[in-house]
């Protein structure tokens, strides 16, 4: 729910922070005191068009800013209008365009007035509150629609991934067939065969020249054995000598054990011409392997085991085609069959929640004004085969038209409170202006108590100037302008017991407002406590910095407002 406002600079508003509660919250005020201004900001932060003559005169700019509560979570919206160039827009401190703002803000709050956010204007939320008040129904056979299209939309990308005609599966085929047949002619049984094959081939290459070389090392070592031997000779037995005779020794025998091993490497190699021409066609081979089908030849394995799959698939495609084609049909079927049920279950809906928004309707004094629903078939989507259009028919004899076009800002109100108080599905916030236009009296209290029971399960502001719709709210807020250093400037309190009872007054008998006028303020206030269920109550609070009256004004009035409410 919206928990904070704070707007700047915005018409003669200079600075207002407006801290709201639960239920129903009225907004009252004379004519130009700039109660509209505050729609306004809420407006600008549902994303609606940025108008700079907003502004106010001598400001750079204006600035609106909410906080709203949803759950555990805290939102706040952002939204800034230049005197000049493009608007800015926030959500948690993080730019934003207008679009994602109004996108955000229709799941938060509902306007409903002469607004372009009503989302009960929009085909798709009437669609969803008409399979809401449908029930179960609706939402199963919804399920079922939205599951086969799934099932349907996954069988055509199944169908489109075989391949297109016949020619072109041809073709892929045999080329599939041919890249095979030469990855597993190659009969790869290790990955690190190439480096196996190059080690023999380095060796292989140069054997007769590696077998010289053994030769003659074996030669030298056999020599430097005996010269080494005839050095021990020399110089044993002479005691001073004893650790270098030691040593020759110990060379001696790692000379006599090196020999041994380049004998052994000598007799190993042998030259085979053969064997090295068979090494370097499978090592060409490989690297050909590679060059086509991936950078190694464990790309190349796991490029084979792909293309079987594939050819496996396009071989055994008429079968699986013919497999797919009915499991289509099956799952199209059974799609327009559930869609079928959806629009039965939707007509049966029409009549009852037309009829009950009609009826709510006459208490609302739209008398005589008739609430219809019309189903229009067409193509099957994820909603169903049903465009649904709520329309209104404002007065008796008059054709029903699309709520858009078929009512004044006043009528359009009344009839989405109607609608409210019906469906009781909406978003958390819900903002009515000039939901009172043109009525009085009786009407006035109804439309209070229809206010009040949205109140129950919503957050509720209405912008009024009936007394009888006001005294229903939980809190009022009084907006009023005053001049300030020479400017007019607009400020809002919260009133509190005797300040509600002058404002409520005031409201019904002009700005002098007598003692009949303040009792039957004080009657209506009775009224709504004694007829309507209170709810615990969580005060709204106004601040308004562009005024603020002196202790001596606030002393003149007939009743104090809440200390919140001061500058």
């Amino acid at each position: 729910m919206l928990v904070e406002l704070r707007v700047e600079n915005l018409g003669i508003i200079s600075q207002l922070d407006l801290i709201v509660g639960r239920g129903l919250t009225a907004i009252t005020g004379e004519t130009g005191a700039g109660k509209t201004l505050i729609v306004e900001a809420l407006e600008l932060l549902l994303g609606g068009r940025a108008d700079a003559t907003l502004v106010r005169s001598g400001a750079q700019e204006a600035r609106a800013e909410a906080r709203f509560v949803v759950g555990d979570r805290e939102i706040v919206l952002a939204r800034v209008l230049p005197q000049n160039g493009r608007s800015r827009a926030y959500i948690d401190g993080r730019m934003a365009t207008a679009a994602e703002l109004g996108e955000l803000g229709r799941s938060l709050v509902d306007l409903h007035g002469q607004h372009d956010q009503q989302s009960l204007l929009f085909s798709a939320e009437q669609r969803s509150l008409l399979d809401s008040y449908a029930g179960s129904a609706a939402t199963d056979a919804l399920d079922a629609v939205r599951a086969a299209r799934r099932a349907v939309s996954a069988i055509d990308a199944e169908l489109a991934s075989l391949g297109g005609d016949e020619r072109s599966r041809a073709r892929e085929i045999d080329l599939l067939q041919f890249q095979t047949s030469e990855i597993v002619a190659a009969e790869i049984v290790e990955v690190g065969e190439e480096a196996t094959i190059t080690e023999s081939i380095d060796r292989l290459a140069d054997a007769e020249a590696h077998q010289e070389a053994l030769d003659d090392a074996y030669r030298l070592l056999d020599t430097g054995i005996d010269a080494v031997g005839a050095a021990v000779a020399g110089l044993d037995g002479r005691g001073p000598l004893d650790e270098l005779v030691q040593r020759l020794r110990g060379a001696q025998a790692d000379l006599a054990e090196i020999g041994h091993d380049v004998r052994i490497a000598r007799e190993n190699m042998i030259a085979n011409p053969e064997q090295l021409e068979v090494l370097s066609a499978r090592r060409q081979l490989l690297r050909e392997l590679r060059r086509k089908y991936g950078e190694s030849l464990a790309d190349v394995v796991a490029f084979l085991v792909e293309a079987q799959d594939r050819l496996a698939a396009l071989e055994s495609h008429a079968d699986r085609v013919a497999s797919l084609t009915h499991e289509r049909v099956e799952r199209l079927g059974a799609a327009h069959a559930a869609a079928k049920e959806l629009s039965d279950i939707r007509r049966r809906a029409v009549v009852p929640l037309s009829a009950a928004v009609t009826e709510q309707l006459q208490t609302l004094a739209l008398v005589g004004a008739t609430f219809s629903i019309e189903l229009t078939q067409g193509e099957l989507t994820d909603d169903g085969l049903d465009t649904v259009s709520f329309e209104l028919a404002p007065n008796p004899g008059e054709p029903a038209r699309p709520l858009a076009r078929a009512a004044s800002g006043g009528e359009l109100s009344r009839t989405m409170l109607a609608i409210r108080v019906v469906l009781s599905q909406a978003p958390p916030t819900l903002i009515f202006d000039e939901v009172d236009a043109g009525i009085g009296g009786e009407v006035g209290i109804a439309i209070g108590r229809a206010l009040k029971q949205l109140g129950e399960h919503h957050q509720v502001l209405v912008v009024t100037h009936l007394a009888q719709v006001a005294s229903a709210a939980d809190a009022q807020v009084h907006v009023s302008k005053t001049e300030h250093d020479g400017r007019t400037v607009s400020r809002a309190e919260l009133l509190l017991d005797g300040a509600r009872v002058h404002e409520l007054s005031r409201m019904l008998g002009g700005s002098r407002a007598s003692e009949s006028a303040r009792a039957h303020a004080q009657e209506l206030l009775a009224t709504a406590n004694a007829t309507i269920k209170p709810r615990k109550k969580v005060q709204s609070k106004v601040q308004s910095t562009a005024a603020s009256k002196t202790a001596s004004q606030a002393s003149a009035e007939p009743d104090s407002t809440s200390k919140a409410a001061r500058e």
